[in-house]
């Protein structure tokens, strides 16, 4: 081999790695952004069923649109409105309430009875160490920001709500450009079996998402009127948690029934009595949920066998985190049509 053809083989390999290093390097900086879009895409396919119903009702497309983007809109506001006042509230009360912590831990009555109650207990000591971590500025600055980066969080997560809000809101007006956009990629002669099974699978994730959104509905009125009853500590927040919480498959409802319940013990606005009642609830509605409610809801949804739904659920959260165990699912669902209908009966073909 000659040493011209050498080096550029040499110098077209380095390039080639230099570009797929590249393109890793843009996907994992913009790995926030795919997840956005990813969210506001998997939203889209949920919404475009009810457009289409609206449709059928005499509906024209631009009005179903409409009605649709005016109910998702109400939605997002309605709990923007119920929950930020209720935290805002709090945060309030628990800074207003830190003078008077300050002085019940500066008080020797009370640090007498503490000692008097729980004589093994080295309060002393521990009063001295927590005056020194607090007079130490380092771990003031700490103390700072972490703080600072709790409130960026939120604030980020509020964006990246917005964000996927505007972009839903775009793709489902746009979603049949973006299939015809999309279909045309694909040779004419597979055209119309590659758009019917990309319809077939657009509908089995659009009527997954509808389904799930159900199951989450159900759990968080309910739950707002049991909490509400029982008066456990703001209700709408904690049934927006369970909304919430119950749009991830497998454990979503057993995740938000326990930060439920363990929000029922929190100091002067709940009592064990309420965790207990709460968590019996719960207990109950879970039985509730896995037998009736939700076979009864996603049975035309997705048909999917139960192992490959937990290992579908599992991968997915491990690789996406939550965006991953609800995308999931339908795509599992996905690639069982597509082995049904493409594989296998290529396979008796041969």
């Amino acid at each position: 081999m000659k040493i011209q053809n050498a080096f550029r083989v040499g110098l077209v390999g380095t390039l080639g790695v230099g570009i797929g290093l590249l393109i890793i390097n843009s996907v994992v900086s913009l790995s926030t952004i795919i997840i956005y879009i990813g969210a506001a895409l998997f939203i889209a396919l949920g919404l475009d069923p009810i457009v289409t119903w609206l449709e059928k009702k005499s509906f024209p497309r631009w009005a179903a649109l409409i009605t649709v983007m005016l109910c998702v809109l109400a939605l997002f506001t309605g709990v923007i409105w119920m929950v930020v006042p209720i935290i805002v509230d709090q945060v309030g009360k628990l800074v207003a309430l830190v003078p008077q912590i300050q002085r019940q831990i500066g008080d020797l009555t009370l640090l007498q009875f503490l000692e008097q109650q729980f004589p093994f207990i080295p309060f002393d000591e521990l009063i001295d160490s927590a005056a020194g971590w607090l007079t130490d500025a380092s771990n003031v600055s700490n103390l700072s920001s972490g703080i600072l980066s709790v409130a960026l969080s939120i604030g980020s997560f509020f964006f990246g709500a917005l964000i996927i809000l505007i972009l839903t809101l775009y793709f489902t007006a746009s979603l049949p450009t973006m299939r015809r956009g999309m279909y045309l990629l694909v040779p004419a002669s597979k055209r119309e079996r590659f758009a019917d099974l990309s319809e077939q699978i657009t509908d089995s994730i659009g009527h997954y998402v509808i389904g799930q959104a159900s199951i989450a509905a159900c759990n968080g009125i309910l739950s707002f009127i049991f909490l509400s009853i029982i008066q456990a500590p703001f209700p709408p927040v904690l049934a927006v948690i369970a909304f919430v919480a119950s749009m991830i498959p497998l454990v979503g409802t057993l995740s938000g029934s326990i930060i439920i319940t363990l929000a029922c013990l929190i100091p002067g606005l709940g009592s064990p009595f309420t965790a207990l009642v709460a968590g019996i609830y719960y207990l109950v509605y879970m039985q509730i949920e896995a037998y009736v409610i939700s076979p009864n809801i996603m049975r035309r949804a997705v048909s999917v066998p139960g192992a490959v739904v937990v290992i579908a659920a599992l991968a997915g959260g491990s690789l996406l985190g939550l965006l991953g165990a609800l995308v999931a699912i339908p795509t599992a669902a996905a690639i069982l049509l597509i082995i049904k209908q493409v594989v296998i009966p290529r396979q008796n073909e041969l």
